[in-house]
Parts: C-alpha cells; sequence; structure tokens
C-alpha cells in the first residue's frame, strides 16, 4: 500500500530548479497570485550621487548694508521702523554732532585764508610790475596761498569724511552757515531688517544702527563634514526643501565651497544661492539641503522591488515562469525611487516590482508548513 504524504507535495513545490540557487527556497506562484505579481527586466539608469545636510536660510551679503553714523553725534530724530522698505538714498535718522560743527568752522576759516592770500599774492603782483616791491616778496605771498590751499583740501575731505556731499559743501561755501544736522541715509534699496537706535542716542562712527537688506534674494547655507570636504564643488546641482514650506523644492547649484575647514566644528562651508521674489524664504529658516553630483549610468533597481528579510535586502528573482527565488542583494542608498544595484543581480535579471508582499507571505506560510 502506497501511503500519500503532504509533505512531499510541498517539498516539490519549493524544489530547485535549474536556474535557481540551491540554497535558496524557490516559490511556485499559483495563478491567483500571479495576477498580483509585476515583472520587469533591470537595467541601467542615470544616477545621480547625493549628500544630504541640514541647511538654514541665510541673508545674502552681497546684497547687505549695515549702516552707522559717520561721526559722533546725538541721534535727534529717526524716520524708519523694523520691517520697512526703503529706497537707495532716503533718510533713515538725523544726527546732531558738535565735531561736525566744528569741522566746518574750521573750512570757513581755511576757505577765508585762500581768498585774503589770493588777493595779496594777486596785489603783489602789480606791485612787482610797478617795481614797488621785490620779486622774493612775492614768492613768498604765493608759499602761503599754497599753505592755506593745502588747508582748504584737508578740511574739505574731512567734512567728506564726516557725510557731507559736494551739494552740502557747495551749500556751506555759499551761505556760510554752519549746520551741525547731518542725515543717515540708505546705501542700498532693501528692508530694514535690523535697527539699533533710539532718540537721545550717542553713537559713535563704529556703531552700526541700521542692516538693510535686499531680500529678493538669499543664500542657503550648510556645514559639510570635514570626512566628505572633496566631495562638494562648485557648481554642483543642488536641492533645498524647507520645514516651514513642506511642497517647496527648490533647486540651483552651489556657488561657494569653503577653501578652508573651520577649526571649531571641523566643517567646510557651502552655499548656494535662490531667488526669493515673494519674500517667502525668511532669514534663518531650517533647511535641508541636498547636493547632488554629475549624472552616470549605474545598474539600479525600482525601491519597489526591495523587500527587508532579517534586517537586509532582498528581491524576488524570476527563474522561471511562474516560479521565483527570494535572492539577498546589496544596495546603494536610494536615489527618487530607484536604488543602485552594487551586489547581487546582473543587467536583464528579472524581479518582482509589484506583488513581492503576496510572493513573501506564500513562502512564510510553505516554510510554515
Amino acid at each position: 500500500m502506497i501511503l500519500f504524504n503532504p509533505l512531499l507535495v510541498v517539498f516539490l513545490l519549493i524544489s530547485s530548479t535549474s536556474h535557481a540557487d540551491n540554497s535558496l527556497p524557490v516559490i511556485k506562484a499559483p495563478p491567483t497570485l500571479m495576477k498580483l505579481v509585476k515583472v520587469i527586466a533591470i537595467g541601467e539608469d542615470q544616477v545621480h550621487d547625493s549628500f544630504r545636510l541640514p541647511a538654514r536660510i541665510d541673508l545674502d551679503q552681497q546684497h547687505v548694508a549695515r549702516i552707522g553714523a559717520t561721526v559722533t553725534g546725538r541721534i535727534i530724530e529717526t524716520e524708519v521702523v523694523l520691517g520697512q522698505q526703503v529706497r537707495k538714498g532716503e533718510q533713515l535718522a538725523t544726527l546732531n554732532s558738535t565735531e561736525l560743527g566744528l569741522a566746518q568752522s574750521a573750512y570757513l576759516k581755511t576757505s577765508s585764508q585762500v581768498n585774503l592770500r589770493q588777493l595779496a599774492v594777486s596785489r603783489a603782483k602789480r606791485l612787482l610790475a610797478s617795481d614797488v616791491i621785490a620779486a622774493a616778496e612775492l614768492q613768498e605771498r604765493e608759499g602761503l596761498l599754497i599753505e592755506a590751499e593745502v588747508d582748504l583740501r584737508t578740511a574739505t575731505d574731512q567734512l567728506r569724511a564726516l557725510g557731507m556731499s559736494n551739494i552740502d559743501l557747495a551749500r556751506l561755501s555759499q551761505e556760510k552757515k554752519i549746520n551741525s544736522v547731518l542725515p543717515i541715509t540708505a546705501s542700498i534699496k532693501g528692508t530694514i531688517v535690523e535697527r539699533k537706535v533710539t532718540i537721545g542716542q550717542v553713537v559713535q562712527p563704529a556703531d552700526a544702527l541700521f542692516t538693510v537688506a535686499d531680500l529678493s534674494h538669499v543664500w542657503v547655507v550648510a556645514e559639510l563634514p570635514e570626512q566628505q570636504a572633496s566631495w562638494a564643488h562648485k557648481g554642483d546641482e543642488a536641492e533645498v526643501t524647507i520645514a516651514a514650506l513642506p511642497e517647496a523644492v527648490l533647486r540651483g547649484r552651489l556657488i561657494y565651497v569653503a577653501d578652508m575647514v573651520n577649526p571649531d566644528t571641523r566643517t567646510v562651508t557651502v552655499r548656494m544661492e535662490l531667488p526669493n521674489p515673494q519674500r517667502n524664504l525668511k532669514p534663518h529658516m531650517l533647511a535641508n539641503l541636498l547636493i547632488r553630483k554629475q549624472g552616470v549610468q549605474q545598474l539600479t533597481l525600482p525601491d519597489s522591488a526591495v523587500l527587508r528579510v532579517n534586517d537586509s535586502d532582498h528581491v524576488f528573482l524570476e527563474i522561471a515562469p511562474d516560479e521565483f527565488q527570494l535572492k539577498p542583494v546589496k544596495l546603494g542608498i536610494r536615489y527618487g525611487n530607484v536604488r543602485r544595484i552594487l551586489e547581487g543581480l546582473k543587467q536583464g535579471d528579472k524581479v518582482v516590482v509589484e506583488g513581492g508582499f503576496h510572493l513573501n507571505s506564500e513562502r512564510q506560510r510553505k516554510e510554515l508548513e
């Protein structure tokens, strides 16, 4: 009498075929399961190596002006508030300075000396022509005129350094009135992003009173670990995602990679520039910077084909019609929805990209039996 052994049937269903690795089980998928399975032949695709870094939005330092007083004095009026849009040349505050008044007084005195000595030289020339004085006296008066002209140029340069324009100097020369009030004006068009001044405050030329920034462009700044310092280069493609704007993916290129390592953080600063016409990107926002390398052809696998089994990556490989084998593979990092194949598969191999979960459930069921 021949006894029917059900274990023998299971053994035959999962037995190895001529195309399979004998050390790995083979799953014979029934027709109902095959309706859920999709198989493709793997091939090469263009892959971009990438590296993701935490980053932040920062001011574009090429479009930032820190504005202060050119002379020591007291603030008597402020015309702008934080966040206000200003034009180039627009007055931001008014300063009263005794130092400016003294410099204007010195200018008027030297200007008067120049006029008097010019008259003296002219008179000496007429007297010399009439043989009333010697030539040496004319030369002496011309020397005094040169000294006065040098003093006047010095006084003029000092007033320019204190913030007076050529128009202001012309008005001072014409009206001969000392005005110790000086406007503090914006040197660029932009937004007031910092204001460190109040009425009555005494300020020095070294003090930064206002910061004006053109926010139509911003920087994305990140720190690359020292170990990857040679990995990024100026011009590499980059992609930015921002926590505060989850739906925005902004693309560009690196405009700067530092030539030196920060000795405190052991990192290299990298930077990209982004247009910001709507002012949605706020300085100091947190972001993620993804740096991409030039694309190269690599053997890739759809991420949907990958199964995690025993803490390692596997795929179902088709070894015959309706027959599949769970095979371990070694994969690289994810690029979008694909993975680079490092070991375990070759070009043309057919793998399951849909229905792998059902095949794996079938495999586990058979192992339990």
